[in-house]
Protein backbone atom coordinates (compact mmCIF):
# COMPACT_ATOMS: atom_id res chain seq x y z
CA UNK A 1 0.00 0.00 0.00
CA UNK A 2 2.89 2.40 0.92
CA UNK A 3 4.22 1.94 -2.56
CA UNK A 4 1.54 3.73 -3.98
CA UNK A 5 0.17 6.22 -1.57
CA UNK A 6 -0.01 10.02 -1.84
CA UNK A 7 -0.72 12.67 0.08
CA UNK A 8 -1.65 15.63 -1.74
CA UNK A 9 -2.41 19.79 -0.21
CA UNK A 10 -4.36 22.47 -1.76
CA UNK A 11 -4.65 25.63 0.36
CA UNK A 12 -7.65 28.09 -0.21
CA UNK A 13 -7.67 31.63 1.37
CA UNK A 14 -9.67 30.60 4.54
CA UNK A 15 -8.99 26.20 4.26
CA UNK A 16 -6.88 23.88 3.51
CA UNK A 17 -7.80 20.33 1.52
CA UNK A 18 -6.22 17.55 2.06
CA UNK A 19 -6.51 13.82 0.36
CA UNK A 20 -4.61 10.98 0.42
CA UNK A 21 -4.64 8.46 -2.65
CA UNK A 22 -3.52 4.98 -3.26
CA UNK A 23 -2.92 5.19 -6.84
CA UNK A 24 -5.82 6.83 -8.73
CA UNK A 25 -8.18 5.59 -5.51
CA UNK A 26 -8.92 8.21 -2.99
CA UNK A 27 -9.26 7.02 0.17
CA UNK A 28 -9.11 10.07 2.98
CA UNK A 29 -10.32 13.65 2.05
CA UNK A 30 -10.87 16.32 4.68
CA UNK A 31 -11.72 20.44 4.40
CA UNK A 32 -9.48 22.02 7.23
CA UNK A 33 -11.00 24.98 7.35
CA UNK A 34 -9.67 27.78 9.61
CA UNK A 35 -11.38 30.70 11.18
CA UNK A 36 -10.90 34.09 9.72
CA UNK A 37 -10.09 35.55 12.80
CA UNK A 38 -6.88 33.42 13.67
CA UNK A 39 -6.16 34.07 10.04
CA UNK A 40 -6.59 37.98 10.55
CA UNK A 41 -3.41 37.22 13.21
CA UNK A 42 -0.83 36.47 10.65
CA UNK A 43 1.12 39.21 8.73
CA UNK A 44 1.02 37.93 5.41
CA UNK A 45 0.31 34.26 3.72
CA UNK A 46 4.05 32.56 4.50
CA UNK A 47 3.67 33.53 8.57
CA UNK A 48 0.47 31.60 8.00
CA UNK A 49 3.05 28.41 7.17
CA UNK A 50 3.23 26.85 10.41
CA UNK A 51 -0.20 26.67 11.88
CA UNK A 52 -1.61 25.30 8.74
CA UNK A 53 1.32 22.56 8.64
CA UNK A 54 0.25 21.50 12.41
CA UNK A 55 -2.98 21.30 11.00
CA UNK A 56 -2.40 18.92 8.26
CA UNK A 57 -0.13 17.12 10.56
CA UNK A 58 -3.26 16.69 13.45
CA UNK A 59 -5.90 15.55 10.79
CA UNK A 60 -3.32 13.03 9.47
CA UNK A 61 -2.70 11.56 12.82
CA UNK A 62 -6.67 11.80 13.99
CA UNK A 63 -7.12 9.38 11.19
CA UNK A 64 -3.98 7.27 11.79
CA UNK A 65 -2.19 8.19 8.35
CA UNK A 66 1.53 7.93 9.02
CA UNK A 67 3.87 10.16 7.06
CA UNK A 68 6.21 7.43 6.89
CA UNK A 69 3.74 5.25 4.66
CA UNK A 70 3.53 7.55 2.26
CA UNK A 71 5.39 7.57 -1.31
CA UNK A 72 5.37 11.03 -1.97
CA UNK A 73 3.62 14.53 -1.39
CA UNK A 74 2.33 16.65 -3.71
CA UNK A 75 0.76 20.70 -3.45
CA UNK A 76 -1.01 22.73 -5.15
CA UNK A 77 0.86 24.82 -7.29
CA UNK A 78 1.01 28.65 -6.58
CA UNK A 79 1.97 31.60 -8.58
CA UNK A 80 6.32 31.54 -10.32
CA UNK A 81 6.40 33.37 -12.76
CA UNK A 82 5.67 31.74 -16.27
CA UNK A 83 6.32 27.97 -16.51
CA UNK A 84 5.67 25.03 -19.32
CA UNK A 85 2.56 22.61 -17.97
CA UNK A 86 3.62 19.54 -16.35
CA UNK A 87 4.99 18.39 -13.53
CA UNK A 88 7.50 19.78 -11.55
CA UNK A 89 10.08 18.68 -8.66
CA UNK A 90 10.20 20.76 -5.40
CA UNK A 91 13.72 21.84 -4.35
CA UNK A 92 15.48 24.82 -2.68
CA UNK A 93 14.81 27.27 -5.89
CA UNK A 94 11.30 26.53 -6.21
CA UNK A 95 10.68 26.77 -2.52
CA UNK A 96 12.58 29.81 -2.40
CA UNK A 97 10.03 31.47 -4.85
CA UNK A 98 7.17 29.74 -3.63
CA UNK A 99 7.94 31.61 -0.89
CA UNK A 100 8.62 35.03 -2.47
CA UNK A 101 5.40 34.93 -3.78
CA UNK A 102 3.14 33.70 -0.71
CA UNK A 103 4.47 36.95 1.14
CA UNK A 104 2.31 38.97 -1.52
CA UNK A 105 -0.37 36.87 -0.66
CA UNK A 106 -0.99 33.90 -2.21
CA UNK A 107 -2.74 31.04 -0.46
CA UNK A 108 -1.60 28.07 -2.65
CA UNK A 109 1.82 28.80 -2.71
CA UNK A 110 2.37 27.08 0.69
CA UNK A 111 1.69 23.50 -0.53
CA UNK A 112 4.83 23.21 -2.65
CA UNK A 113 6.73 24.74 0.47
CA UNK A 114 4.96 22.59 3.00
CA UNK A 115 4.59 19.45 0.51
CA UNK A 116 8.79 19.72 0.09
CA UNK A 117 9.75 20.13 3.90
CA UNK A 118 6.94 17.25 4.50
CA UNK A 119 8.48 15.00 2.47
CA UNK A 120 12.00 15.79 3.15
CA UNK A 121 11.62 13.87 6.33
CA UNK A 122 10.63 11.22 5.12
CA UNK A 123 13.06 10.87 2.27
CA UNK A 124 10.46 10.74 -0.78
CA UNK A 125 9.52 13.33 -3.46
CA UNK A 126 7.46 15.94 -3.51
CA UNK A 127 6.01 17.92 -6.83
CA UNK A 128 3.39 20.39 -8.03
CA UNK A 129 1.68 19.83 -10.83
CA UNK A 130 0.07 22.80 -13.78
CA UNK A 131 0.29 25.74 -11.36
CA UNK A 132 -1.93 28.91 -12.87
CA UNK A 133 1.12 30.46 -13.98
CA UNK A 134 1.21 27.89 -16.94
CA UNK A 135 2.28 29.92 -20.36
CA UNK A 136 2.75 27.99 -23.26
CA UNK A 137 1.14 30.76 -25.39
CA UNK A 138 2.51 31.53 -28.90
CA UNK A 139 3.79 34.96 -29.59
CA UNK A 140 0.83 36.50 -32.19
CA UNK A 141 -1.37 35.46 -28.72
CA UNK A 142 0.56 38.07 -26.59
CA UNK A 143 -0.34 41.07 -28.98
CA UNK A 144 -2.57 43.26 -27.43
CA UNK A 145 -2.37 46.09 -30.12
CA UNK A 146 -1.14 48.36 -27.70
CA UNK A 147 2.49 48.70 -26.82
CA UNK A 148 4.19 48.25 -23.39
CA UNK A 149 1.32 46.08 -22.91
CA UNK A 150 0.92 42.29 -23.38
CA UNK A 151 -1.98 39.45 -22.96
CA UNK A 152 -0.77 37.02 -20.40
CA UNK A 153 -1.35 33.68 -19.42
CA UNK A 154 -3.19 33.04 -16.17
CA UNK A 155 -5.84 30.64 -16.17
CA UNK A 156 -7.34 27.28 -14.24
CA UNK A 157 -4.12 25.41 -15.75
CA UNK A 158 -4.55 22.10 -13.19
CA UNK A 159 -8.31 21.54 -13.93
CA UNK A 160 -7.89 22.49 -18.24
CA UNK A 161 -4.99 20.08 -18.47
CA UNK A 162 -6.25 17.53 -16.47
CA UNK A 163 -9.82 17.21 -17.88
CA UNK A 164 -7.85 17.52 -21.68
CA UNK A 165 -5.30 14.19 -20.93
CA UNK A 166 -8.62 12.63 -19.68
CA UNK A 167 -10.71 13.00 -22.73
CA UNK A 168 -7.55 11.88 -24.62
CA UNK A 169 -7.32 8.69 -22.91
CA UNK A 170 -11.09 8.23 -23.64
CA UNK A 171 -10.60 9.02 -27.48
CA UNK A 172 -7.47 6.52 -26.89
CA UNK A 173 -4.53 8.93 -27.94
CA UNK A 174 -2.15 11.01 -25.85
CA UNK A 175 -3.25 14.72 -24.74
CA UNK A 176 -0.23 15.52 -26.89
CA UNK A 177 -1.40 14.12 -29.92
CA UNK A 178 -4.74 15.30 -29.34
CA UNK A 179 -6.51 18.95 -30.11
CA UNK A 180 -8.98 20.22 -27.61
CA UNK A 181 -11.02 23.63 -26.74
CA UNK A 182 -11.79 24.04 -23.09
CA UNK A 183 -13.69 25.75 -21.50
CA UNK A 184 -13.93 26.54 -17.45
CA UNK A 185 -16.58 27.92 -15.87
CA UNK A 186 -16.09 28.38 -12.24
CA UNK A 187 -15.62 31.67 -10.05
CA UNK A 188 -13.82 32.55 -12.74
CA UNK A 189 -13.65 31.44 -17.12
CA UNK A 190 -10.80 30.43 -18.35
CA UNK A 191 -11.04 29.23 -22.40
CA UNK A 192 -8.02 27.52 -24.17
CA UNK A 193 -6.53 26.22 -27.11
CA UNK A 194 -4.87 23.16 -26.39
CA UNK A 195 -2.75 21.94 -29.31
CA UNK A 196 -0.62 18.81 -29.42
CA UNK A 197 -0.45 19.39 -25.17
CA UNK A 198 0.33 22.82 -24.99
CA UNK A 199 -2.15 25.94 -24.30
CA UNK A 200 -1.24 28.32 -26.71
CA UNK A 201 -3.79 30.76 -26.20
CA UNK A 202 -6.08 31.35 -23.49
CA UNK A 203 -7.53 34.26 -21.65
CA UNK A 204 -6.56 35.81 -18.63
CA UNK A 205 -8.74 34.63 -16.27
CA UNK A 206 -7.78 36.74 -13.09
CA UNK A 207 -7.82 40.30 -13.60
CA UNK A 208 -9.67 41.41 -17.35
CA UNK A 209 -9.47 39.00 -19.73
CA UNK A 210 -12.35 36.98 -21.94
CA UNK A 211 -15.98 36.51 -20.36
CA UNK A 212 -17.34 37.46 -17.57
CA UNK A 213 -17.75 35.23 -14.84
CA UNK A 214 -19.63 34.71 -11.28
CA UNK A 215 -17.14 37.09 -9.58
CA UNK A 216 -15.02 38.66 -12.42
CA UNK A 217 -15.98 41.43 -14.87
CA UNK A 218 -13.66 39.89 -17.89
CA UNK A 219 -13.14 41.80 -20.93
CA UNK A 220 -15.18 45.59 -20.71
CA UNK A 221 -14.31 48.04 -22.62
CA UNK A 222 -11.39 49.82 -22.41
CA UNK A 223 -13.16 53.27 -22.93
CA UNK A 224 -15.24 52.42 -20.38
CA UNK A 225 -12.59 51.39 -17.66
CA UNK A 226 -10.92 54.91 -18.40
CA UNK A 227 -14.22 56.75 -18.23
CA UNK A 228 -14.40 54.82 -14.22
CA UNK A 229 -10.97 55.43 -13.28
CA UNK A 230 -11.19 59.37 -13.99
CA UNK A 231 -14.20 59.53 -12.68
CA UNK A 232 -12.71 60.99 -9.04
CA UNK A 233 -15.67 58.69 -7.57
CA UNK A 234 -13.03 55.35 -7.22
CA UNK A 235 -9.85 54.43 -5.90
CA UNK A 236 -7.53 51.79 -7.75
CA UNK A 237 -8.24 49.46 -5.20
CA UNK A 238 -12.15 49.58 -5.49
CA UNK A 239 -11.72 49.48 -9.15
CA UNK A 240 -9.70 46.37 -8.99
CA UNK A 241 -12.46 44.88 -6.73
CA UNK A 242 -14.88 45.76 -9.17
CA UNK A 243 -12.75 43.91 -11.96
CA UNK A 244 -12.37 40.92 -9.35
CA UNK A 245 -14.39 39.82 -6.67
CA UNK A 246 -17.55 42.14 -7.64
CA UNK A 247 -17.79 42.03 -10.75
CA UNK A 248 -19.86 39.50 -13.20
CA UNK A 249 -22.84 38.17 -11.76
CA UNK A 250 -22.37 39.77 -8.42
CA UNK A 251 -22.11 43.27 -10.21
CA UNK A 252 -25.26 42.60 -12.05
CA UNK A 253 -27.44 40.47 -9.44
CA UNK A 254 -25.82 40.80 -6.60
CA UNK A 255 -24.80 36.86 -5.65
CA UNK A 256 -21.79 34.73 -7.20
CA UNK A 257 -23.63 31.55 -7.13
CA UNK A 258 -24.87 30.14 -10.03
CA UNK A 259 -27.67 28.15 -8.65
CA UNK A 260 -29.59 31.05 -7.37
CA UNK A 261 -29.07 32.91 -10.13
CA UNK A 262 -30.96 29.46 -11.50
CA UNK A 263 -33.57 30.11 -8.89
CA UNK A 264 -34.33 33.40 -10.05
CA UNK A 265 -34.58 32.49 -13.42
CA UNK A 266 -37.05 29.75 -12.95
CA UNK A 267 -38.98 32.72 -10.45
CA UNK A 268 -39.72 34.80 -13.63
CA UNK A 269 -36.79 37.15 -13.42
CA UNK A 270 -35.96 38.68 -16.49
CA UNK A 271 -32.79 40.13 -15.40
CA UNK A 272 -31.64 37.44 -14.08
CA UNK A 273 -32.23 35.56 -16.88
CA UNK A 274 -30.38 38.26 -19.48
CA UNK A 275 -27.45 38.67 -17.25
CA UNK A 276 -26.62 34.57 -17.24
CA UNK A 277 -27.89 34.63 -20.88
CA UNK A 278 -25.08 36.80 -21.51
CA UNK A 279 -22.49 34.69 -19.40
CA UNK A 280 -23.02 31.65 -21.91
CA UNK A 281 -23.03 33.92 -24.75
CA UNK A 282 -19.68 35.18 -24.37
CA UNK A 283 -18.41 31.59 -22.97
CA UNK A 284 -19.78 30.54 -26.24
CA UNK A 285 -18.05 33.57 -28.33
CA UNK A 286 -14.66 32.55 -26.84
CA UNK A 287 -15.45 28.78 -27.52
CA UNK A 288 -15.71 30.13 -31.21
CA UNK A 289 -12.96 32.44 -31.04
CA UNK A 290 -10.24 29.48 -29.91
CA UNK A 291 -11.86 27.64 -32.82
CA UNK A 292 -9.99 30.07 -35.18
CA UNK A 293 -7.08 29.67 -33.26
CA UNK A 294 -6.79 25.61 -34.01
CA UNK A 295 -8.08 26.49 -37.79
CA UNK A 296 -11.05 24.20 -37.41
CA UNK A 297 -8.23 21.09 -36.45
CA UNK A 298 -9.53 19.92 -32.71
CA UNK A 299 -10.20 16.48 -31.38
CA UNK A 300 -13.63 17.97 -28.85
CA UNK A 301 -14.64 20.83 -27.34
CA UNK A 302 -14.78 20.44 -23.55
CA UNK A 303 -17.07 22.27 -20.46
CA UNK A 304 -15.46 21.64 -17.34
CA UNK A 305 -15.75 23.60 -14.06
CA UNK A 306 -18.73 24.60 -11.19
CA UNK A 307 -20.64 25.63 -13.29
CA UNK A 308 -20.47 22.82 -15.32
CA UNK A 309 -22.56 21.06 -13.10
CA UNK A 310 -25.70 22.91 -14.41
CA UNK A 311 -28.08 21.47 -16.81
CA UNK A 312 -29.37 24.67 -17.61
CA UNK A 313 -26.13 26.07 -18.52
CA UNK A 314 -24.86 22.89 -20.19
CA UNK A 315 -27.75 23.08 -22.62
CA UNK A 316 -27.70 25.91 -23.96
CA UNK A 317 -24.25 26.60 -23.90
CA UNK A 318 -24.50 23.33 -26.34
CA UNK A 319 -27.14 24.80 -28.42
CA UNK A 320 -24.81 27.77 -29.00
CA UNK A 321 -21.56 25.70 -30.09
CA UNK A 322 -22.69 22.35 -31.71
CA UNK A 323 -22.19 23.24 -35.02
CA UNK A 324 -18.63 23.92 -33.89
CA UNK A 325 -18.32 19.89 -32.36
CA UNK A 326 -18.64 17.54 -29.85
CA UNK A 327 -19.22 19.37 -26.30
CA UNK A 328 -18.18 16.47 -23.73
CA UNK A 329 -19.07 18.00 -19.96
CA UNK A 330 -16.42 17.18 -17.40
CA UNK A 331 -18.68 18.66 -14.44
CA UNK A 332 -16.30 20.28 -11.25
CA UNK A 333 -12.88 20.92 -10.57
CA UNK A 334 -11.45 17.60 -8.68
CA UNK A 335 -7.93 19.64 -7.65
CA UNK A 336 -6.75 17.40 -5.58
CA UNK A 337 -7.16 14.13 -7.54
CA UNK A 338 -5.60 16.33 -10.98
CA UNK A 339 -2.81 17.08 -8.45
CA UNK A 340 -2.32 12.92 -7.88
CA UNK A 341 -2.36 12.18 -11.33
CA UNK A 342 0.40 14.33 -12.08
CA UNK A 343 2.68 12.88 -9.37
CA UNK A 344 1.60 9.46 -10.64
CA UNK A 345 2.51 10.19 -14.10
CA UNK A 346 6.37 10.73 -12.68
CA UNK A 347 6.39 8.07 -10.32
CA UNK A 348 5.50 5.53 -12.61
CA UNK A 349 7.92 6.62 -14.95
CA UNK A 350 5.30 8.18 -17.83
CA UNK A 351 7.08 11.73 -17.83
CA UNK A 352 9.93 13.18 -16.17
CA UNK A 353 9.74 15.89 -13.64
CA UNK A 354 10.15 19.40 -14.56
CA UNK A 355 13.13 21.68 -12.76
CA UNK A 356 11.95 25.10 -12.03
CA UNK A 357 14.69 27.55 -13.72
Amino acid sequence: MGNSRILVINPGSTSTKIGVFDGEQLVFEKTLRHQASKLETFDTILDQYEFRKEAVIEALKAHHIELSSLRSIVGRGGLLGPVEGGTYKLDDHIVDTLKEWAIKGHASNIAGIMAKELADEQGIPSFIVDPPCVDEMEDIARITGLEGTTRMSLFHALNQKAVARRAAKRLGKAYEDCNFIVAHVGGGVSVGAHQKGRVIDVNNALDGDGPFSPERAGEVPAGEIVRLCFSGKYTQKQIKKMLMGKGGLVSYLGVNDARIVEDRIKQGDKKAALIYDAMIYQVAKAIGAMSTVLKGEYDQIIFTGGVAHSDLFTRQLKERVSFLGNLVVYPGEDELMALAEGALRVLNGEEEAKIYK
